[in-house]
């Protein structure tokens, strides 16, 4: 049975089985896989068993899918392969030792064979965190929009009650000091 053990620090060595059809990756609890990392989308990819094959699907993620550091909508997963959900890393295992593919036959009496591809870098587990709004890019500080004041979407809403409640509060008042009066002209 194949298998999806994680290579990031912290949690390296997690691992998770394959074994129903259709297993949900993201960082809500509703997904089948959660990986709880800000990197990774609420909903980010799906894993489908088609026979022998690992189909993974990218559901339109924020951070994109990546296998062996190539960005993938959709693809067919390869034992040893790592598969990337934001910035955590996973390996494909199937419980067998991986066998490289033999070389290419030399052509005789054609074109020099080309020298393979030089390795791709590693992608650190290092993730890049905003560092929040720069005075600079404020520009003009306080400055407003001149079409903001004139906007009625956010012009300031009345409150009858609060009005309601205010007359009301001043006509009592003015009856309770009229009844003092009153009383004070009877005692005096």
């Amino acid at each position: 049975m194949a298998k999806l053990v994680i290579l990031n620090q912290g949690m390296t060595g997690r691992s998770f089985d394959l074994s129903v059809e259709r297993t949900t990756v993201g960082r809500l609890e509703d997904n089948t896989l959660q990986i709880p990392d800000p990197s990774v989308s609420s909903h980010h990819a799906e894993i489908l068993l088609r026979g022998t094959e690992i189909l993974v699907r990218d559901l339109n993620s924020t951070n994109g899918t990546f296998v062996n550091g190539e960005k993938i909508s959709e693809t067919v997963l390869q034992p040893g392969q790592v598969l990337r959900f934001g910035q955590v890393e996973l390996k494909i295992d199937d419980g067998k030792p991986v066998t490289p593919p033999p070389p290419p036959a030399p052509v005789t009496g054609s074109a020099p064979v080309p020298a393979p591809a030089p390795a791709k870098k590693a992608v650190e587990g290092t993730m890049v965190i905003p560092r929040g709004v720069n005075l600079n890019d404020l520009g003009q500080s306080g400055a407003r929009p001149q079409a903001f004041d004139t906007n009625t979407a956010f012009s300031k809403k009345s409150n009858r009650a609060n009005t309601y409640f205010i007359i009301g509060g001043i006509i009592v008042g003015i009856i309770i000091v009229g009844i003092l009066i009153v009383a004070l002209k009877k005692v005096g």
